[in-house]
């Protein structure tokens, strides 16, 4: 029985909203903050490359690094090994989308935990830390607890 019932996910999730409605305001959509998100993690990687990351489409990446190359979050160079290929990498712009990401995210758990006396919220985040680092450990592992071989991102 999940004595969560989910609620972390749901509040992450509720947090994803808002950080979309408020970047949506810059013009940026879920998907180009899924691809943006992924080149940071894999700069220098190709249009294929980030189509095989995020499973979707090599047209609709191609729509989308066009974009963002437009917005100015990402710019092109080409690969010194094969003139036909080009590498992508996240601009300043990017790295900055991301302080604004984790900043409204913060903002929103700040609001939340307000709502807890002082000692509980100093509980509630020991309690969460040790949660994360658990579920860093697990992913980091391939998730043994869970299935076999499952690749992670920290992997790919």
């Amino acid at each position: 029985m999940d004595i969560t019932e989910r609620k972390i996910t749901k509040i992450a999730r509720e947090a994803e909203k808002l950080v979309l409605c408020t970047l949506r305001e810059q013009g940026v959509g879920t998907a180009e903050i899924d691809l943006i998100h992924a080149l940071r993690h894999h700069p220098g990687c190709t249009q294929a490359a980030l189509a095989e990351l995020l499973h979707a489409d090599k047209a609709a990446i191609a729509r989308r690094t066009k974009n963002l190359e437009a917005k100015g979050y990402l710019v092109r160079e080409d690969a010194p090994n094969d003139r036909r290929s080009q590498l992508l990498y996240p601009t300043g712009k990017a790295e900055n989308l991301k302080s604004s990401k984790a900043e409204i995210e913060a903002a929103f758990y700040e609001y939340l935990t307000a709502a807890l006396p002082a000692d509980e919220a100093a509980a509630f985040a020991a309690t969460l830390d040790k949660l994360y680092h658990r579920s860093k450990t697990e992913s980091r592992a391939g998730f043994p607890h869970f299935q076999k071989e499952c690749k992670t991102d920290d992997e790919a």
